[in-house]
């Protein structure tokens, strides 16, 4: 560029290519790359004199470098034309100012170095369309056309009819770039405006936590918590390590209970049921740590000794809850701390803990009198004491289970005493006569559910008693018991409030016992007739269609059933395996 507006622009040619193999550093007194930096070096191949060259280096302005450059003739053209030089090729002159030393390195020679940012100029319609296209990358924005310099027109004309034309044509290009960018941003603000609307992640926080607490832990650990990090933040939120179950996750180890101790501890609830990697270290950590905790579940750990569930005891006072069912090493020990420390307790469950005996729940139902529920299970060591001592000491006991207890009729006498009785389960109690279930159901005039299964001394005249005395029985199971149709007949004559009732495996029961309690119950909606062998198959059929309010229950019924509801899921036979 510098040669071509030069004076001796032929001799610079030849000379710049000489020139090439020397690599010299040369400054600029302009900050960017100018037409300077294309001539050769001042020291060896500068073509003008010295003063020339001391008057050159002293120009400070673009319009005093273009006078000492261009030859008159070619000055007075382009003065004709109303503008200078610089502003035609390389921008207004508020771009060239004067620098230091420093920063007068031209671009070109050291690209190592940054170009200086411009002043700010005036904005105008087409500035504003450029910038706003750039920023969204739109490539469509037209560049207004300048104008021809070989114009012949002159000042006058240019001020005229040709200033009117470049008027004309400039306001068409730029009102073009600017519809073109308008209609490009409105249709990306309409965009991003959609965008924001299908985000999930601009919905409340609250409606977030509690989408998330439908979750289980596992599927909020290894799947919403990897998504992004405000999702993992929100898997964090102690809602929701108040209440934890890790129940049947072979992956919990005392490791894990130890770090949840250590970073969560407001802990209300936890269940580590079929864990059996977990040992006491790691409940013993967590129960030290977590003093507010009222629900404790750890359901067939045989691993577990005295040790996890005393720690329990002694450090979390609040307890309401223990269900620590089928553990091998549990003794009466640890009952007796839960009596002492835990005066809350209102729900046990020690079902087939064979070390339990009188002992210790004799020692329970003395210092916890606010017990709601307990419920025993094959406990071969409990006997009518144990039974007879939460009767006596637990008012507010409301379910009972002793089912294959060491119990008898002269324990279960004693619950008679109990007004808020609601559920009684009294299976396989090899000593219980008909005389005390029907005493029980006279006294405990709040009993909803009895369970009566594997006892085969009820037969019709209990279950008759039952059904009159028992004005808010709902229901009633007497599967493997010594009934006939007869008993099925007295409870839909006498009861008006039992709904469900299941005699299976009453090898007595026929067609007419099935008939009568479905025509005569009002309240009935539950028949459970599984293995009745004289109940025919075609008179359940009949009373299916007769009666659709209830649900009858055979092996025939029960298979229909499964197949319906398989159907219902998209099972077919074709796509099911040979297995």
């Amino acid at each position: 560029m510098g040669h071509f507006l030069s004076r001796n622009g032929y001799g610079l040619k030849k000379k710049s290519r000489k020139l090439r193999k020397k690599k010299k550093r040369r400054n600029c007194f302009l900050r960017g790359p100018c037409m300077l930096c294309f001539i050769g070096s001042v020291e060896d191949d500068w073509p003008f004199e010295n003063a020339a060259v001391s008057k050159l280096v002293s120009l400070n302005s673009p319009e005093e470098c273009v006078r000492f450059l261009l030859s008159p003739g070619e000055l007075a053209l382009w003065e004709a034309q109303g503008r200078s030089l610089l502003s035609k090729l390389i921008g207004p002159p508020a771009r060239f100012c004067a620098a230091d030393d420093s920063e007068m390195v031209c671009k070109r020679k050291c690209a190592e170095l940054q170009r200086c940012t411009p002043r700010k100029q005036p904005r105008c319609a087409f500035q504003e369309a450029m910038e706003n296209g750039e920023e969204r990358g739109d490539s469509r924005c037209l560049l207004p056309s300048l104008p021809s310099s070989s114009s012949s027109s002159s000042p006058s004309e240019e001020d005229g009819s040709g200033a009117g034309r470049h008027t004309d044509a400039g306001s068409a290009s730029t009102s073009s770039s600017t519809c073109c960018c308008q209609s490009s941003r409105n249709e990306s603000s309409e965009e991003t405006k959609s965008a924001e609307n299908t985000d999930i992640n601009q919905l409340p926080s609250s409606i977030l936590l509690k989408v998330f607490s439908h979750l289980s832990v596992k599927e909020r650990c290894l799947g919403a918590s990897l998504v992004c990090k405000y999702w993992r933040n929100l898997c964090l939120d102690f809602q929701f390590w108040k209440q934890i179950d890790l129940s049947g996750l072979q992956q919990v180890t005392d490791d894990l209970l130890v770090k949840i101790a250590s970073r969560r501890q407001n802990v209300t609830e936890i269940n580590i049921s079929d864990c059996r990697n977990v040992q006491d270290h790691g409940v013993c950590s967590l129960a030290s740590n977590c003093p507010g905790l009222i629900k404790y579940t750890a359901y067939r750990c045989k691993q577990l000794s005295d040790v996890s569930l005393c720690t329990v005891a002694i450090h979390c006072p609040l307890l309401q809850k223990v269900h620590a069912g089928n553990q091998d090493k549990l003794t009466d020990h640890a009952l007796r701390l839960l009596g002492e420390h835990c005066k809350e307790l209102k729900d046990v469950h020690f079902g087939q803990c064979y070390s339990i005996s009188d002992e210790g729940l004799v020692a329970l139902a003395q210092g916890c009198s606010k017990l709601q529920r307990i419920y025993m299970q094959e406990n071969k060591l409990v006997t009518d004491k144990s039974v007879q001592a939460f009767a006596e000491n637990c008012p507010d006991l409301q379910f009972v289970g002793f089912m294959g207890c060491s119990v008898t009729s002269q324990g279960v006498i004693h619950l008679t005493r109990l007004q808020h009785l609601s559920s009684l389960d009294l299976r396989h109690i090899s000593e219980l006569n008909n005389e005390t279930v029907m005493e029980v159901v006279r006294k405990c005039r709040n009993l909803t559910s009895l369970n009566l299964c594997l006892n085969w001394t009820i037969n019709d005249r209990c279950v008759e008693i039952i059904a009159k005395e028992g004005r808010s029985l709902k229901e009633l199971y007497l599967v493997s018991c010594k009934i006939t149709d007869h008993a099925l007949i007295s409870i839909g004559q006498y009861s008006s409030t039992i709904e469900t009732v299941d005699a299976g495996w009453c090898k007595e029961i026929t067609d007419q016992g099935a008939t009568q309690i479905a025509r005569s119950s009002k309240s009935l909606r539950y028949l459970g007739l599984m293995r009745c062998d004289k109940v025919n198959e075609e008179t359940v059929e009949r009373l299916v269609l007769q009666y659709p309010h209830i649900v009858f229950s055979t092996v025939m019924q029960d298979c229909k059933r499964t197949l319906e509801r398989a159907y219902q899921m998209g099972w077919s036979p074709n796509t099911s395996t040979a297995s």
